[in-house]
């Protein structure tokens, strides 16, 4: 193994791989590049063979770490296992997903290793031979390029849909399964209980193709059935800013924006969305943004790919009816 080497640390929760690993693995291919080194997906488990299996398409070698102990995620068990692995093999990165998971375990691995850890980046590269991280600041407002200490090794946790997620490759990479002693795996201080799942709503809106928001210019909560009915026209979920939420018109977990949800479908139609920053972090990343506002200067048109100004009340039904007489003489 290569010192010049990314690590991607998997993750993965109730039978699946987190889609915040291949959002890692998509952006590791061009850091590995950058370094000179092999993409390396690290998994610890316990009879996720399959895991190996897939993420062989999206690196270059995949680390497997097999123990029962290592059946279901405990932060204190990863860290003995993982700040062995860095010690020895020394990789350049090691890339973490910004979630709980993440959260729990690069702070005390970071103090224990001593390297440079910099937390919820939207992005990375490397420059002069020193790690760039690109934290928001000001709770958006500012995209802060925060350069760490020249070092061997770095860690850092990604926001998730910071990046495109990886291609599946034609030619898959080693796997290398590494057998764990249970004398890593016993937990003196943290043990696993249960997963404790929160209520599931009607639909995941980080995972649509298309999302139709709406937002405070829709003035009632009668209006929205309104929006509602051209996101079924066009085969797209109802999501919604804070504010909308906040007077309880539509539940938590359709609220886009930093205190929300972050998106990145294909579409994303923004309708009465003003586009305060708070909201604009949850959804800038979308292929195509659509906004529909009166106001000829309100600021979410400067994210919009195309835009009418106009009243919503007009164009919303008009907009629904046309997609409805296309689908209809399809």
């Amino acid at each position: 193994m290569s010192m010049s080497d990314v690590y991607v640390l998997a993750e993965h929760r109730m039978g699946e791989i987190r889609d915040i690993t291949f959002e890692m693995l998509g952006k590791g291919w061009e850091l590995a590049e950058n370094t000179g080194g092999k993409l390396v997906a690290v998994l610890l488990g316990y009879g996720v063979e399959d895991y190996a299996e897939t993420l062989s398409s999206y690196a270059d070698k995949v680390l497997y770490f097999e123990n029962e102990g290592l059946k279901n995620f405990n932060a204190e068990v990863y860290q003995r296992v993982l700040s062995q692995l860095i010690r020895e093999r020394k990789p350049k990165l090691i890339m973490m997903g910004h979630t709980g998971f993440g959260m729990d375990l690069a702070p005390a691995l970071a103090t224990e290793l001593n390297i440079p850890l910099a937390t919820d980046c939207i992005d990375l590269f490397f420059e002069d031979r020193k790690l760039v991280a690109v934290r928001q600041i000001y709770g958006g407002k500012v995209n802060a390029e925060v350069v760490l200490k020249e070092s061997e090794t770095y860690m850092m946790t990604v926001r998730s849909a910071s990046f495109k997620a990886g291609e599946p490759r034609a030619e898959k990479g080693e796997i290398e399964k590494i057998s764990v002693s249970s004398e890593l795996t016993e937990t003196p201080h943290k043990v696993f209980v249960e997963y404790i799942e929160p209520p599931k709503g009607e639909v995941d809106i980080t995972a649509a193709d298309i999302i139709v928001a709406v937002g405070r210019g829709i003035r009632d909560e009668k209006n929205i059935p309104l929006v509602e009915e051209l996101a079924k026209a066009i085969g797209g979920v109802l999501a919604c800013s804070r504010p909308i939420v906040d007077k309880g018109w539509l539940p938590k977990d359709r609220q886009v924006g930093s205190s929300g949800k972050t998106v990145r479908p294909k579409v994303y139609i923004a309708i009465g969305i003003s586009g305060a920053f708070q909201h604009i972090v949850g959804m800038k990343d979308s292929e195509l943004i659509i906004a529909i506002n009166k106001d000829p200067k309100a600021p979410i048109f400067q994210f919009s790919d195309y835009g009418i100004v106009d009243d919503l009340f007009k164009v919303v039904p008009e907009l629904t009816k046309i997609i409805k007489e296309i689908k209809g003489g399809g």
